[in-house]
């Protein structure tokens, strides 16, 4: 066992360290899939993946990291404790449930400080068909530009227009439209792309490879930003169906939310990730939470998150505003204090419990 704040790492390079030689002190196989570009300090970048017991589990839970890159220093923390836990492990065996860890979804954007792919792509907007027309996202058209204006901080012409929008349709209206997910403009937030990312691909690859055995498959994947600070809100990851529903809610508790019924923080949103689980492993039951952890207030998220895509789009930033810029978009989904990081752990830790104890009933 180690302390919990020893799990948390202060980069991308010290989480993928951490999370290794948390595998191996396990005795667990380590597969890597290795990303195309490097890491903000020259490191190299991966989908890592590690397995605690029997490849042939019919019985697998899958507790994943950074879909949006940023948001991976609160779930690898979580992965990295995990795999030291002996009693978790112990509880795993004697249920017949095998875990797979997943370390970093989107390694890019964990490294540079991006919640977007190194495509700007939203990974969890990333999902479809791409044989068949993408959503359209009409509201958002109007709000690109006030969303990224030409200058950061931006002009008080901005911000009183911003401020009317919010007056006029609320904010849970400029919610659903912002973070709904978009295929109309690439350097915008919350693109959903017009083609598969790699994350995308590459991850599809893992669940087939790893969960073609599974007959009841559980996900917890972690996710920080939204809700208040320290709380882990468990939103429901399924398609819109009464029976897995039930099942999440015999799992996890009667406070799992849903965006299909308006209980949960989430608007409703297209191009999921675990959708991918109905594609690759169709033989397999499964019943899958978003573990939705709060950090500040959704404002100054947002804002952050706009100051990080302005700095995208402009690069010839002065250094000192575009360390500020990233320093304040890791605050707006990272806490970094050890009551946040226990807060974070312990819900966690409770969540997989319950799941391994799901999938073995």
């Amino acid at each position: 066992m180690i302390g919990i704040e020893t799990a948390f790492a202060r980069s991308y390079a010290q989480a993928r360290v951490k999370f290794l030689e948390a595998a191996a002190s396990a005795g667990l196989a380590i597969e890597s899939h290795p990303h195309p570009l490097p890491g903000r300090d020259g490191e190299v970048l991966a989908m890592d993946v590690a397995l605690d017991g029997p490849a042939d589990a019919t019985q697998l839970l899958i507790v994943s990291s950074a879909c949006h890159g940023v948001e991976g220093f609160c779930g690898s923390g979580v992965q990295v404790y995990a795999l030291h836990d002996a009693e978790w492990r112990a509880h795993l065996r004697d249920r017949g449930v095998a875990v797979l860890y997943i370390h970093a979804l989107n390694p890019y954007g964990f490294s540079h400080l991006r919640r977007a792919t190194h495509e700007n792509v939203d990974l969890n907007r990333n999902f479809h068909d791409y044989t068949r027309p993408l959503p359209v996202n009409e509201g958002y058209r109007a709000l690109n530009p006030l969303l990224l204006p030409p200058e950061w901080p931006p002009g008080e012409g901005n911000v009183k227009a911003f401020s009317q929008y919010v007056a006029t349709y609320g904010w849970a209206a400029l919610q659903a439209v912002i973070s709904g997910g978009q295929h109309e403009f690439p350097d915008g937030i919350f693109y959903g792309g017009v083609a598969p990312t790699w994350s995308n691909i590459t991850l599809r690859g893992v669940l087939r490879r790893h969960g073609a055995k599974a007959r009841r498959l559980g996900w917890i994947d972690l996710h920080t930003g939204l809700g208040p600070n320290g709380v882990g809100e468990r939103i429901f990851a399924c398609a819109d169906d009464p029976a897995a529903l039930q099942r999440a809610r015999a799992w996890w508790g009667e406070g799992v939310t849903s965006f299909y019924d308006g209980s949960s923080s989430s608007a409703l949103l297209t191009g999921l990730m675990w959708t991918a689980v109905y594609d690759e492993c169709p033989q397999a039951q499964y019943t899958g939470i978003a573990m939705e952890y709060g950090t500040m207030p959704l404002m100054d998220v947002l804002q952050a998150l706009r100051a990080e895509h302005w700095l995208h789009l402009h690069p010839e930033a002065p250094q000192a505003q575009a360390k500020a810029i990233k320093a304040d978009l890791l605050s707006a989904y990272y806490t970094d204090t050890p009551l946040w990081q226990g807060q974070i752990v312990s819900q966690a830790r409770q969540a997989m419990f319950q799941a391994a104890d799901g999938l073995a009933a």
